[in-house]
């Protein structure tokens, strides 16, 4: 089964390049970067698993990932950044949703993929 991923992120090399490894991988993948176009085009069950870049101009990952479970609410997230994984202020703003995976760029294509490999397996 072909597992379907969204990737939001204000910078295309890096959507272009996970897109590229992750579909060599047999994923159907499709990418945005801007979080607004992402969020206009977002759909219940589209995905399996969303990518979200925390910092975006417009509106931040955690931002687009509030808006998405409004959408829908199984939407499954796994949050990259480049920053310091901020989780605790994840957690303060949404202590009721349990997030899984804070990745940390750089990240290669093989690691992001037993990540969602087990994120999407649970």
């Amino acid at each position: 089964m072909e597992r379907r991923v969204l990737i939001v992120d204000d910078e295309v090399d890096i959507t272009d390049a996970l897109k590229a490894g992750l579909e060599r991988r047999g994923f159907k993948v499709t990418t945005f970067n801007d979080p607004v176009t992402a969020l206009s085009k977002f759909t219940p069950t589209s995905y399996d698993i969303s990518i979200l870049d925390i910092r975006m101009p417009k509106m931040n990952g955690f931002e687009l990932y509030r808006e998405m479970r409004k959408v829908d609410g199984k939407a499954s997230v796994c949050f990259l950044t480049a920053f310091d994984v901020h989780k605790e202020e994840f957690e303060k703003m949404f202590p009721d949703v349990k997030v899984k995976a804070f990745l940390k760029k750089p990240i290669t294509i093989d690691s992001l993929v037993a990540n969602l490999n087990e994120l999407l397996s649970k």
